[in-house]
């Protein structure tokens, strides 16, 4: 499919050119500054060739001025397809910022398939030129990313009170099998609970409203039961090993790290779970969720 870089304007679009119709002043700042990169223009043009056995032949479609100008007037506007498409097609001036002028605006789908096509490099790239061009007129230092947060994705999940718990016998768990590796010798008295600990986890996460009042207290036990078994063991761990030095500086400053994280966990932990009996014996259940608990800020899933 041909591309012509330039398309010829019709009559038309100069007779309404001479009823001095303009652009609104910020859509006219961007058309100049895409008109100063034509390097932009080229990089959208290649990946719209990309892939294509014959790039020349065939029906015309979207030229690289149409896709790149589209694409910034959608994100600029907050449009979707449908409406990029209708907005373009029922105004002069919008016909004019990308490059349509009086040519047949052609459907939405037609707009997703070109946009689709726009590698992520290239994107990059577009968005790395707006931001030296930002820098270059002192609008932006570029020293911070602002995004908005309520759809940049977390590595926590949702700080139930059994994963909360299982959290403390996966955490603890782990970073005292790291203090092993480090001082090349296994921790003596130390288990393993992560697997029971999961299963009851899971056991609390499946239960119906019925099996809660059933069987939710004596589960919720068990777990608290496993989780300060491990943080006792975790805090003998830390005294057996408070006279091992590793081999050179490195390795006593990683030693040393563990050491830190670990007791800070098992407190954390014991926190959690002198709460949960004092729930226990108050109430005699368990509330299914919290939603401050600071454990939960700081774990990695």
């Amino acid at each position: 499919m041909s591309r012509a870089a330039n398309p010829q304007i019709s009559f038309a679009d100069l007779e309404l050119l001479q009823q001095g119709l303009v652009l609104e002043p910020l859509l006219q700042a961007i058309s100049d500054f895409i008109a100063d990169h034509e390097e932009m223009i080229e990089t959208i043009r290649h990946d719209l060739r990309r892939g294509l056995k014959r790039p020349d032949t065939g029906r015309n479609g979207l030229t690289a001025q149409q896709v790149l100008r589209s694409l910034v007037l959608m994100r600029v506007k907050n449009w979707d397809y449908r409406e990029l498409r209708e907005r373009i097609a029922d105004g002069y001036t919008l016909r004019r910022f990308t490059d349509f002028y009086c040519q047949p605006v052609p459907k939405h789908d037609a707009f997703h398939r070109a946009f689709v096509r726009l590698t992520p490099e290239t994107l990059a790239a577009v968005n790395e030129l707006v931001v030296q061009a930002a820098v270059a007129r002192g609008l932006e230092d570029g020293k911070k990313l602002r995004v908005d947060t309520t759809v940049v994705q977390t590595d926590i999940h949702h700080p139930t009170d059994n994963t909360l718990l299982w959290d403390v016998v996966r955490v603890v768990t782990r970073l005292v099998g790291q203090l092993a590796e480090a001082i090349a010798r296994p921790i003596k008295g130390f288990r393993n609970r992560t697997r029971a600990a999961r299963r009851r986890m899971q056991a609390l996460q499946r239960m119906t409203t019925t099996q809660r009042h059933e069987r939710q207290t004596s589960k919720y036990r068990e777990l608290i039961g496993i989780a300060e078994e491990v943080v006792e063991r975790a805090r003998a761990a830390l005294r057996h090993t408070r006279v091992v030095r590793g081999k050179d500086l490195l390795s006593e400053l990683a030693i040393a790290e563990l050491r830190k994280e670990i007791d800070r966990y098992c407190g954390l932990g014991t926190a959690l779970s002198i709460r949960h009996a004092v729930g226990c014996s108050r109430e005699n259940k368990f509330p299914t969720r919290r939603r401050s608990i600071p454990f939960s800020s700081r774990t990695r899933i």
